[in-house]
């Protein structure tokens, strides 16, 4: 099978190998594609895998020899889904490869906002320790996550994940999800209506996927319920806040902090809402990059396209 990898780099930048895909297809791998190189390089073939190459119902009609897309994320927004089916195309994604590597980010935010090492390490650096009368001190007050209460809109893996730690950590821990869940494991968890947990948490971990519902769920109505001393923490989409209700929320201390791996453009513009406000940490889409996370999802993509050969689709979308 002929097939092509359009946008290699953001899933390997050359630290793993390409191998357990060309032992099973004739592949061709390129870092990355412009727009205006898609059709040429994908004209041939029977299959592609991208991260986010965007393939419109236009493309996809002057594609009759395509097959498959493999969507080398979680995510798939960027295909369209109903076209592809229509012309008999397989759409497969990469389900559950990120969650440690998320839930990880969530607490490292955390115990950033209740911790301050960032700032407590810049002024060690410039000799405020140095010139102390104390043995030690501190410049920011400090906290214990023990008794404190997670917040947790989005219960799927990645959801659940975060709420496992926080339980082992003492944390008290609610959850809003579309529909009734109950997880046995996490029994201690309790489900709860988006206004109490608005209300009651200390911090607001968001992982809910982005819909018509759920986009900008945090805005300036919701901001308006939540302790002013509570932390938001933003590793599910960019589009589940209001940008402008967040950033004047921080401005004003209505809120405590936002901490976000994800903007709702990316890369983000130069005047982003958000850039400059007090305390306020955002990474550059970072939380699924760990080395174990993409292992994970290159052997994940190998096994849907060896199970798409087969006969048997696996994670079709």
């Amino acid at each position: 099978m002929k097939a092509v990898v359009l946008d290699g780099f953001t899933l390997n930048p050359g630290d793993l190998s390409w191998k357990i895909l060309q032992d099973i297809a004739d592949i061709t791998i390129y870092d990355k594609t412009a727009p205006d190189e898609v059709y040429e390089r994908v004209k041939d073939c029977e299959a592609v895998l991208s991260n986010k190459i965007v393939f419109s119902k236009e493309l996809i009609a002057r594609l009759p020899k395509l097959r498959y897309i493999g969507v080398l994320a979680t995510g798939y927004n960027v295909i369209d889904v109903e076209a592809a089916h229509a012309a008999g195309i397989t759409v497969t994604n990469i389900p559950s490869y990120s969650t440690d590597s998320v839930a990880q980010l969530v607490f490292a935010f955390i115990l950033q906002f209740y911790w301050h090492v960032k700032e407590h390490s810049d002024e060690v650096h410039g000799g405020t320790w140095s010139r102390s009368e104390h043995f030690c001190y501190t410049s920011f007050p400090t906290f214990e996550l023990t008794g404190k209460t997670l917040g947790i809109i989005g219960f799927g893996h990645i959801g659940q994940r975060i709420a496992e730690i926080a339980l082992v950590m003492g944390m008290r821990v609610l959850y809003v999800n579309r529909s009734s869940k109950t997880v046995p494991r996490l029994a201690a968890a309790k489900q709860v209506e988006l206004d109490t947990l608005l209300a009651e948490a200390d911090f607001i971990s968001l992982n809910a996927p982005l819909n018509s519902a759920s986009e900008k769920m945090i805005d300036a109505a919701a901001l308006s319920k939540v302790k002013p001393s509570v932390f938001i923490i933003n590793t599910g989409r960019g589009q589940l806040i209001d940008d402008e209700a967040v950033a004047a929320a921080l401005k004003k201390g209505a809120i405590g902090g936002y901490a976000a791996d994800v903007l709702s453009t990316e890369p983000p513009p130069a005047n982003h809402p958000l850039f400059g406000c007090p305390n306020c940490f955002i990474t550059p889409h970072i939380a699924w990059q760990t080395r174990e996370a993409r292992t994970r999802l290159l052997n994940l993509a190998a096994d849907n396209v060896k199970s798409f050969l087969s006969g048997k689709p696996q994670n079709v979308v």
